[in-house]
């Protein structure tokens, strides 16, 4: 392997193990802002202007000591504006580990934007009030954590300085929150007793709660580890681009670009073009400009292959032994994001990876109520920030894996046609929920694929 390939490995493994994607979810008066505010803080992730801002505003305000919230308060501005609600990123790092903070509205009328900021998370902060306990907003991130498939829950018991830090209280909602999340399937549940306030247990131990013997939140978010198996993955290439430079140097050059999805592929593997069904082997594989013998997710590559098959930009490139099915009917739960309705008989783009193609709304079986997770069978359209089921029918096949099985090559968008809107996002596969199937819709607008 050349010089070049063993340095991207060592960086890619580095990445892997030092960079964590996590979002915050909490109710009103959770206490949301002011825990981010407290770990940017007392993590020493805020700029001296930035604090020096909110210790003037505080002051302003009649406090003596700066109100942390403060850090976050432009999202808050915003709402107050009637400015459209989006996901606050935020980075900051430790010598331990670098973080994407996603910092997600809790309201119900912005499950949406929870969905967004959680979609790509791989461990996610729920608040909850100490004096409240686990109410149905809790329940209902909970529900989002678990259909989005987050591997790493942090339930966060806060403003335990209000309930005398008695461990009896956080005791008793940790339970009733790890008995919900994992009947969703959540895989991992870790209950922290903290105040955003005072600092107990955020980044530094608390000792008003000696009883705790766990982690603070920081040194959770430090340690829990990230699984990145680059080799179980399904390996999977969605071409972005052919390259063909034609040049008298290299006349009969022709790659497939793109970055890897998912997994690893080799020189020399047999692979398979979707939705063509097309085979052939990897001839070569070049990397920030050298040849290596293999590559692996996230990288942006280009195979080479042994014969010349006719591939363009939305094909699929995956080893021959371990191909998904295509199909032109596409079951998922989709979370409608626009402000206009997802109807049956719809006509609606479908893009999926790279690849982009009609396609009609033929069935919406049900709606998900998140609050106690019941189902509304046969809503007849979805608005927005409404979780379904909904049954696709695309114009051409398509090679989608379950989202439980990869959350890149098992997503997808439907879009507005008419204006490119985004109108949905969809999860392929099963929900954590049962849902009923009803009888297929008759297409009626000539869009009969």
């Amino acid at each position: 392997m050349s010089t070049t390939a063993e340095n991207a490995k060592q960086l890619a493994g580095l990445s892997a193990t030092t960079l964590l994607r996590f979002a915050t979810a909490g109710s009103v008066d959770d206490g949301k802002s002011t825990l981010v505010g407290r770990l940017l803080h007392d993590s020493k992730s805020v700029l001296t202007d930035q604090l020096e801002a909110v210790e003037a505003a505080s002051l302003k305000r009649g406090q003596e000591a700066p109100d942390l919230a403060l850090l976050t308060d432009g999202l808050r501005a915003e709402r107050e504006q009637g400015i459209t609600i989006d996901v606050a990123y935020r980075y900051f790092a430790t010598p331990r580990r670098r973080f994407i903070l996603a910092d997600t509205p809790g309201h119900v009328q912005y499950t949406r934007n929870m969905v967004t900021g959680a979609s790509t998370a791989d461990l996610a902060v729920v608040l909850v009030d100490a004096r409240n306990g686990v109410i149905e907003q809790t329940r209902r991130h909970a529900a989002v954590a678990a259909l989005l498939r987050v591997p790493h829950v942090v339930l966060a018991v806060n403003k335990m300085d209000l309930v005398a830090y008695e461990e009896k209280v956080f005791a008793t909602i940790a339970e009733q929150f790890t008995a919900y999340a994992s009947e969703l399937g959540v895989p991992e549940i870790t209950a922290i007793p903290i105040s955003a306030l005072a600092g107990d247990n955020v980044v530094e131990p608390s000792a008003n709660m000696d009883w705790y013997g766990g982690p603070t939140v920081l040194e959770h978010l430090e340690t829990v580890p990230v699984s990145h198996d680059l080799t179980s993955c399904h390996a999977r290439l969605p071409v972005q681009y052919v390259i063909r430079p034609q040049t008298p140097e290299l006349p009969d050059y022709r790659g497939y670009a793109g970055q890897i999805a998912a997994g690893t592929f080799r020189v020399g593997e047999p692979v398979t073009v979707l939705p063509s069904g097309r085979t052939s082997t990897v001839a070569g594989i070049d990397l920030l400009g050298e040849s290596v013998d293999i590559a692996w997710t996230p990288q942006s590559v280009t195979l080479l292959l042994a014969d010349d098959i006719d591939i363009s930009r939305g094909d699929l490139i995956v080893p021959s032994g371990d191909a998904p099915a295509t199909s032109q009917d596409i079951e998922a739960t989709v979370c409608h994001v626009a402000d206009q309705p997802l109807t049956v008989g719809q006509r609606v783009l479908l893009k999926h990876t790279t690849r982009t193609v009609k396609a009609i709304v033929k069935e919406i079986p049900s709606r998900l109520t998140l609050d106690d997770l019941s189902q509304h069978p046969d809503p007849g359209q979805l608005v927005a920030n409404d979780i379904g089921r909904v049954k696709v029918r695309t114009a051409e096949p398509l090679a989608l894996d379950s989202y439980a099985d990869s959350r890149r090559t098992g997503s997808f968008l439907l879009i507005d046609p008419a204006d490119g809107t985004t109108l949905a996002a969809g999860m392929a596969g099963e929900s954590f929920a049962t849902h009923k199937a009803l009888a297929s819709v008759a297409d009626e607008d000539g869009w009969d694929f």
